[in-house]
């Protein structure tokens, strides 16, 4: 009943979607690979043997590269066993054997997708290693079971709604919502001529009949060194961490920012010096370089059509960073850099090549390294500060990162890192929140100078603090950048209602969809009644855009959380009940659906409601300390002390160290009469974050209930000084004031 309650919901739109994404598909003019071979011989012969070419292939005997041929593996106590039979390839894994239906990649590991059911496609966890010849599990410490989403027959492991669009071209994913099922379909079953050029039949047909003419009757893309724009949007969408607005594909070169919504520099996926952490597929790093800021581009560094570098070694960077310069690039510099006078290590060596220093390398899925794509300069106390990688003593592992700034320093004693200097966010992600460091962020954020992605970070990241005035919020909102509007528009909550409709009205005509729907989410929360009747009609078309957007991608946890959050914003409580109730179906384990749901029963009234809830979550998932935490918080709320003490004391036996849990406890037993225990409680929570105010303040009451008043002075006049906006408790003022 659940599924289909929800699916009722957004049934017709689903359906809309998809017979839309048919018809497109149908009607693109795609003509093939071959079609385009048969003048492109060269262009052809070299994207063959490419990645690109390598992206999907059907099991063969050429490109089958693992072993079929009876091997076996064993990962946590589950074997698996891969073998051949009648022409076709299996594996055989907890008890049920799969046909394999494609072959992913070909170096340094080849993956395999095998169907489970109702056309859906997941990637195996176990993948081959090209170059040792053996089978290996990508996540070693995985022990993920049937029925959890990160398991590989999953919802996080599945072809179509993670992968495909990039490994396929003229890519539909027909997800039929309701249905739960895929129809997918595709121009070609991997990344040929057409995901980059574009559709080609009208090109080639003009190609056909040009004797002695032009051939380029039809627009196509054009590609090449000095097209960055076009570039980054025929390459980025592939090679970005990001969400697609549609199931179908979009055209080659379409505006990335009409299409698909960028990851930021977020600490999940980045470190706080901007280097790539998880996998993030370049693009977001590209974004943070001067090599962007002064157009270079992709074809600049990579052949095209190979895949390969356009040259050898450090005579890559030096095409352009050497004595003779570059015309297109004329801020360059022109000095000799591929010499020991620059780099400081033995001619030749492995340390001698820039790539090493300038683009380090961080390894994904256990053996394929991938390069940085910042290319910034080395700054070893920064990465320290950061808690990241650092070039220097990743080699010089016995010498520590102020050895090494001590030397760059002095080999380039007037070197500018302002460009790469995020030593304000480093500190804000830490916690730091003093005047200079909030004003300092400010300061980067107006800084139109500065690249757009990390001051669309660095807004999205001080948000929750309110310091953009309205002055600001207007400039930013009218940034040329549409990483920045996006940013801008969910930063300006600390604003009063009116305020906000007036500044994020005018977003809902902006030239790009990525800021448009994001406009239309905001003021569905802000209100808007009173927008004039053309407001109003393109607040609607923008909102049905980012219900759009959300229902492409049904086939995602994090889309119904996004569909549940929107819902809750214009108040739509069955709705939002359904929405998180779909994600926990298709991820029983996460925890924040299963709290939603809870939250808006409890709301409701429903204690009774809220209670069932996360008992089927905490069953899901018994050792998810916020499940357990929640759990222990409603309790609290219905005043049933002892209990609410037995779902803490769970939790922090799972987790000791988080002070939340200690200062939860203590709060608990407070509240529960229980004043000596609270404050051995809150003096376990001080003694793991001294610095949390919170911490600081609840210790406070506790010793001014235990008659401790000189204690209960010391704590609140820290809870204070960390946090001179934090409230009191009018009790503990009253009792404070009035003590001698």
């Amino acid at each position: 009943m659940t599924r289909h309650r929800t699916g009722l919901l957004f049934a017709a739109a689903v359906l809309w979607l998809f017979s839309v994404g048919l018809a497109a598909a149908a009607e693109a003019g795609f003509t093939g690979s071959a079609a385009c071979a048969e003048c492109h011989a060269d262009e052809a012969t070299a994207w063959a043997t490419s990645d690109h070419a390598w992206a999907l292939k059907e099991p063969d005997a050429q490109s089958m590269l693992g072993d079929f041929n009876e091997a076996r593996f064993t990962h946590k106590g589950v074997e698996s066993r891969f073998f051949r039979k009648d022409g076709g390839y299996f594996v055989e894994s907890e008890g049920k054997t799969f046909a394999v239906r494609y072959a992913v990649g070909h170096r340094p590991l080849q993956q395999y997708l095998v169907e489970t059911g109702q056309g859906r496609l997941q990637v195996l966890d176990i993948a081959w290693d090209v170059k040792a010849g053996n089978w290996f599990h990508l996540y070693p410490d995985d022990t993920a079971k049937p029925g959890d989403a990160m398991h590989w027959t999953g919802a996080y492991k599945n072809w179509q709604a993670r992968c495909a669009t990039c490994h396929q071209t003229g890519f539909d994913k027909g997800y039929d919502f309701p249905a739960r099922t895929y129809r997918s379909h595709w121009s070609e079953l991997t990344v040929g001529c057409e995901s980059c050029h574009g559709p080609g039949a009208a090109h080639a047909e003009a190609a056909r009949r040009a004797v002695g003419g032009n051939p380029h009757q039809s627009p196509m893309p054009k590609l090449g060194p000095g097209q960055q724009e076009n570039e980054l949007n025929a390459c980025g969408p592939c090679h970005a961490r990001r969400d697609a607005f549609s199931q179908v594909q979009p055209p080659a070169s379409a505006p990335f920012a009409d299409h698909y919504a960028l990851s930021l520099l977020t600490p999940d996926l980045y470190f706080g010096d901007g280097q790539q952490k998880a996998e993030v597929f370049i693009l977001g790093s590209f974004l943070q370089s001067k090599m962007k800021a002064k157009g270079v581009t992709c074809s600049n560094c990579h052949e095209a059509h190979s895949g390969k570098l356009v040259a050898e070694g450090n005579a890559v960077c030096t095409q352009c960073h050497g004595e003779g310069g570059r015309a297109e690039f004329p801020s360059l510099r022109k000095a000799d850099y591929d010499t020991p006078a620059h780099h400081h290590h033995a001619a030749g060596s492995e340390a001698a090549q820039c790539v090493t220093c300038h683009m380090p390398e961080r390894s994904y899925m256990q053996i394929d390294p991938r390069r940085d794509h910042f290319f910034r300069r080395p700054d070893p106390l920064q990465s320290q500060a950061a808690g990241a990688p650092d070039v220097c003593t990743a080699c010089h592992t016995e010498k520590t990162p102020e050895w090494a700034a001590d030397a760059i320093a002095q080999w380039f004693p007037d070197a500018d890192h302002s460009w790469q200097d995020r030593s304000a966010l480093i500190a804000f992600q830490a916690g730091d929140r003093q005047d200079n460091t909030m004003a300092e962020l400010v300061r980067f954020i107006r800084a139109r100078e500065k690249p757009a992605i990390v001051r669309a970070t660095t807004i999205r990241a001080t948000a929750p603090d309110g310091v953009l005035n309205a002055e600001d919020a207007k400039s930013l909102l009218a940034d040329e950048d549409v990483l920045v509007r996006m940013a801008a528009i969910g930063a300006l909550r600390h604003l009063p209602a009116a305020e906000r409709i007036t500044l994020l009205t005018p977003l809902l005509g902006d030239r790009f969809r990525s800021v448009r729907q994001v406009a239309a989410a905001e003021l569905a929360g802000a209100g808007v009644a009173a927008l004039t009747p053309a407001d109003d009609e393109k607040f609607r078309a923008a909102m049905r855009e980012y219900l759009d957007y959300r229902l492409a991608n049904a086939d995602t946890p994090e889309s119904h959380m996004a569909i549940g959050g929107f819902a809750l914003s214009r108040r739509k409580w069955d709705e939002a009940e359904a929405a998180f109730r779909t994600a926990t179906e298709m991820d029983p384990q996460l925890a924040e659906g299963w709290m939603m749901q809870a939250q808006l029963s409890e709301a409701r009234g429903d204690v009774a409601a809220a209670e069932k809830v996360l008992g089927k979550a905490i069953a899901a998932a018994p050792a998810n300390v916020d499940l357990l935490l929640a759990r222990a918080a409603l309790d609290a709320r219905q005043q049933q002390t002892e209990s609410s003490l037995g779902w803490y004391k769970r939790a922090q036996a799972l987790a000791p160290e988080r002070p939340d849990i200690w200062l939860g406890m203590a709060v608990t037993a407070l509240y529960g009469d229980r004043p000596q225990l609270a404050r051995e409680y809150a003096s376990e929570a001080v003694k793991r974050a001294p610095g949390n105010a919170e911490a600081q303040l609840v210790l406070a009451m506790a010793q001014a209930v235990n008659g401790d008043i000189p204690a209960a002075r010391a704590a609140a006049a820290r809870a204070r000084e960390l946090a001179p906006q934090l409230p009191f408790p009018p009790q503990l003022e009253q009792l404070l004031k009035n003590s001698p």
